[in-house]
């Protein structure tokens, strides 16, 4: 499947169900949801020094090659991948290269592997990340071992999300990448890519920090935080739609042709799809947005129930998974319409309308797929390419639109018509 047409569901194992069994349990639902790829947070154990909650971050890992006994054993992990590929999705864990604990293995058994200050004791280059301590890849010696590990994981599992990607030298990941191509053909390889701001900084403390653009090199995903304060500012009302347009259309002259990106409303460093957007039918188009955009969607655990809180990194916060989720209807409609080829290969192009309108077209050999979104939640009539008629709404079964003069009348609802 083409990376265009896939929705990957991210899952922090100890909120959702607290362990590998749990997680297997609800792997028929989240299929049926339409996923195409499970992504696992950080399954590994947590390092105890420097533990922040009670539990501590999972990403502050002790060992890169054992499971965490809170969420099971090894075996227990490997049914969990089973049980994923039986149901015909992908699984993919957390590759967390640019830290470890302060108490980790590595840190008692190489301590020369790791940044060291002045002083001549373990540290870290981001002040804020006080749970780590930063490895030091002029080490070749380091390089063979996380790569030795990372083919370990790839005999069972199907990709890995690079947490900070861009800290972490290039030429590691290119031959990372080779390499574990040997054990897993195929394996998918998504960069948590950072902001622009993050980047200008880290480059002029004279670290490591690499731009979306040498990333495709390694890697098949990149995040969408390059624009991502450019959508927080739309949102907030301090720009207009026709600034996080042209963010949008800047990625298209910037990457190479084929490039995906991670577009995602929310993920587990960032606030909630329903705090963002506290009025459902916003919500609701910014939802459908995300899916009709080019690259892959995100659902982060718990999204399909419109969950307003964020859940904690450090400490248990299980999320409400209760009944029936209240998009799950919407979401299924959604995966299946992203499946479509069109949006793999199709030509591509957006434009700012009136009143918080965002119209997006997908053209490829004679079809076209045209859809609009009121950022606002609010009605509009919008000028389209589409002759006159009535059409139905692709994401509202049976219900129809019209369209009049070259205007299509907009109820405040998403609407993706064909024709």
């Amino acid at each position: 499947m083409e990376l265009r047409n896939m929705t990957l569901y991210s899952i922090f194992v100890r909120n959702h169900g607290g362990t590998f069994a749990a997680v297997e349990k609800d792997i028929p639902r989240i299929r049926a949801l339409g996923a195409d790829a499970v992504w696992l947070l950080p399954i590994h154990p947590i390092g105890k020094a420097a533990r922040k909650g009670a539990l501590g971050s999972p990403y502050a890992i002790a060992d890169y090659r054992a499971v965490n006994p809170e969420y099971g054993t090894m075996e227990d992990f490997r049914r969990l991948a089973d049980t994923v590929h039986r149901s015909g999705m992908k699984l993919m864990i957390d590759v967390v290269y640019n830290h470890t604990s302060p108490d980790s293995w590595l840190a008692q058994h190489h301590p020369e592997w790791f940044y060291h200050k002045p002083d001549g004791s373990f540290g870290n280059r981001i002040g804020e990340w006080s749970d780590i301590i930063d490895l030091d890849y002029t080490h070749p010696g380091l390089w063979d071992y996380q790569i030795e590990t990372l083919k370990g994981w790839a005999e069972i599992v199907d990709g890995f999300r690079c947490d900070v990607a861009p800290l972490v030298p290039l030429a590691f990941w290119l031959r990372a990448r080779r390499e574990v191509e040997t054990v897993r053909p195929g394996c998918l390889w998504l960069a948590e890519s950072v902001e622009p701001e993050f980047i200008r900084d880290n480059r002029n403390r004279g670290m490591v920090s690499h731009s979306d653009s040498e990333l495709y090199q390694a890697f098949d995903l990149c995040y969408d935080y390059d624009i991502y304060g450019d959508f927080l500012s739309y949102v907030q009302g301090k720009t207009e739609l026709t600034d996080y347009v042209r963010a949008l259309e800047r990625q298209e002259s910037i990457y190479p042709a084929d490039y995906a990106k991670l577009r995602f409303l929310e993920n587990h460093d960032r606030p909630r799809m329903a705090h963002l957007f506290p009025d459902r039918r916003t919500r609701l188009n910014w939802l459908c947005w995300m899916f009709f955009q080019k690259g892959t969607a995100l659902l982060y655990s718990g999204q399909e129930w419109e969950n307003d809180h964020r859940p904690d990194l450090f400490d248990a916060d299980p999320i409400p998974m209760e009944g029936t989720a209240p998009l799950e209807g919407l979401i299924r409609r959604l995966t299946a319409l992203k499946k479509e080829p069109i949006f793999a290969r199709g030509a591509y192009s957006l434009q700012a309308c009136p009143n918080d309108v965002l119209l997006a077209v997908w053209k490829e050999e004679g079809r076209r797929l045209t859809g609009a979104f009121c950022l606002r939640g609010a009605p509009s009539l919008v000028s389209v390419e589409l002759p006159d008629g009535r059409y139905e709404n692709l994401l509202e079964p049976g219900k129809t639109l019209r369209v009049e003069s070259g205007l299509l009348a907009l109820d405040g609802n998403p609407a993706v018509l064909e024709g």
